[in-house]
């Protein structure tokens, strides 16, 4: 498969390893009717730090992504600011920042920045999960190539054309573009399936009850497939006595015993007046199956940016942000491609579009779908959040009465802590909750992610179970309590693990035998603070 060369690549190719883990702080103050570890989030933060925050919570479980980054048309000004390793990288890299117009090399410093957000936002996505990227002709072509090579060729669903525009720009030089692109990506594309069908309007007139099938309106459907089986090759008798053959070099789409089935349960007709060719009943409410999301979504199906303009104005008179996507995008995103209790991630959250969508299905159809919003610029409280404050609490005098009244809901409002990091936990400078710690080291050994809250259930640590195998942690957040012979797997603690009958991780400081002595006994030691540094750079 070809792959895109760029400057900068590497260095950045690996750089999502070498992130550092920072926990989620929340923010009771600026957090709306806060529910449970399980809630909305809203995070403000370096969205490449914010999405390494989420993998111990959250990896392989996000149904749908959704991400506006830069055009970087040349007028956006947007900066670079990865602290990338390389000392030649970070002064490549600083030079003409924020990224311009007559920066020449902004086509790579766009890649490099997005080469990593999207190698951690594949993780977070589940097996079963798509990602769906806005972006226009400036950097297309790139992210296609780019998305092939991290997703895979093989995962590619569709390029969707998404009409912005109603009218033509008159100051346009040569064309007038009116369409933004939406790049759409599976995990795996075997297992991916949209969870909404078109209904094409026209073909929906098809749909008929003549006589009066409880299960409702059906249209005649072909029974001849368009390959042959030799056990699908057999007469099928009329009323009229009549007999039918497939046509020629062709089968019946059902084998014998499952036509008769089908012709018991009245979903055979023999043309229109009973007296034709063997069809099948196709009944509307299984059309679901049989007509696929098209890939042009004009203004009147998905909104464009005048719409989106409206509404943001709707909540916020003062015009604060000029670059809003329309709910109505959104929502057919959300609804292509989740359930009623799926998570949906935007990490380049902006105004906060995705959240209002997912509020708005939810208030619809009594759902229970949850949002993550990553927002790193300093509106994050003021706009982004605000927003989604407003039409959870309700909107006076919006055109929407579901607006009016309020779409309901709740969030928690986080910032990132500080990095966990070997020298911070040695100095005792930055020594995290166990909760956190456990949940970020059970991720780097394992690639277990869990929302649930992690607290030593025993003396001995045991914080997590898994199948055959339970994970132990010894750890207070307290210098000198982790300096002491507590925090020291011992002899008698590692008997007592043994004596379960399970093999065991147990993460600690210290311990006072051999590894070969504890591998006899099923237990894995694996030394903190050290551990974070060898599985923080390569479990992700």
């Amino acid at each position: 498969m070809p792959t895109l060369e760029f400057k900068g690549k590497q260095h950045v190719y690996a750089h999502h390893l070498t992130v550092p883990y920072r926990p989620l702080v929340p923010d009771s103050g600026k957090s709306l009717h806060p529910a449970d570890v399980d809630d909305n989030l809203i995070l403000h933060g370096d969205n490449l730090h914010a999405l390494k925050a989420l993998l111990p919570r959250y990896a392989g479980k996000v149904k749908c992504i959704y991400i506006d980054p830069p055009y970087n048309t040349g007028n956006e000004g947007w900066i670079y600011n990865d602290n990338i390793n390389s000392p030649l990288m970070r002064q490549w890299l600083a030079s003409h920042s924020p990224v311009d117009g007559e920066d020449l090399e902004r086509h790579d410093k766009w890649l490099c920045m997005m080469w990593p957000r999207l190698h951690l936002l594949r993780e977070l996505l589940a097996n079963d999960g798509v990602i769906f990227v806005s972006i226009d002709d400036n950097e297309q072509h790139h992210l296609r190539m780019i998305m092939d090579e991290i997703f895979g060729e093989g995962n590619f669903i569709a390029t969707i054309t998404w009409q912005k525009k109603y009218g033509p720009a008159n100051d346009a030089k040569h064309f007038s573009e009116t369409h933004d692109f939406v790049l759409c990506f599976s995990k795996d594309k075997e297992i991916w399936r949209p969870s909404l069908f078109e209904r094409n309007e026209e073909q929906l007139k098809a749909f008929k009850n003549p006589d009066n099938d409880p299960r409702g309106p059906w249209r005649a459907s072909d029974l001849s497939a368009r390959t042959y089986s030799k056990s699908n090759d057999y007469p099928i008798t009329g009323p009229d006595g009549k007999k039918y053959s497939p046509p020629k070099s062709r089968s019946w789409i059902f084998s014998q015993n499952k036509f008769k089935k089908m012709l018991a349960d009245n979903r055979i007709i023999f043309g229109i007046n009973g007296n034709g060719r063997p069809m099948q009943k196709r009944f509307l409410s299984e059309v679901r199956d049989g007509i696929t999301v098209q890939t042009w979504w004009d203004r009147n199906l998905a909104g464009d940016n005048k719409i989106a303009r409206y509404e943001l104005k709707e909540l916020f008179p003062e015009n604060i942000f000029p670059t809003p996507k329309p709910t109505l995008l959104l929502e057919r995103i959300v609804q292509i491609s989740t359930q009623k209790d799926s998570i949906i991630l935007d990490s380049f959250a902006g105004s906060g579009t995705t959240a209002q969508a997912v509020l708005a299905l939810n208030k619809e159809d009594d759902g229970n779908r949850k949002f993550i919003l990553v927002e790193c610029e300093d509106y994050a409280d003021t706009v982004t959040a605000e927003r989604i404050r407003r039409v959870i609490n309700g909107v006076p005098g919006a055109r929407d009465q579901a607006l009016r009244e309020g779409l309901g809901g709740s969030f928690t409002y986080c910032t990132l802590g500080n990095p966990i990091d070997v020298e911070g936990m040695l100095t005792g400078e930055s020594l995290p909750e166990y909760s956190q710690l456990a949940a970020y080291l059970l991720y780097t050994a394992s690639g277990l992610s869990t929302s649930g809250k992690l607290d030593p259930q025993n003396d001995d640590g045991l914080f997590y179970r898994n199948g055959d195998t339970d994970y132990y942690l010894l750890y207070r957040p307290e210098i000198h309590w982790l300096r002491s012979n507590a925090a020291v797997l011992t002899e008698q603690k590692a008997r007592r693990i043994h004596a379960i009958g399970r093999k065991a991780v147990m993460f600690a400081a210290d311990k006072f035998m051999s590894q070969r002595f504890l591998s006899d006994l099923g237990i894995t030691f694996c030394q903190i603070p050290y551990e974070l540094h060898r599985n923080g750079s390569g479990g992700v």
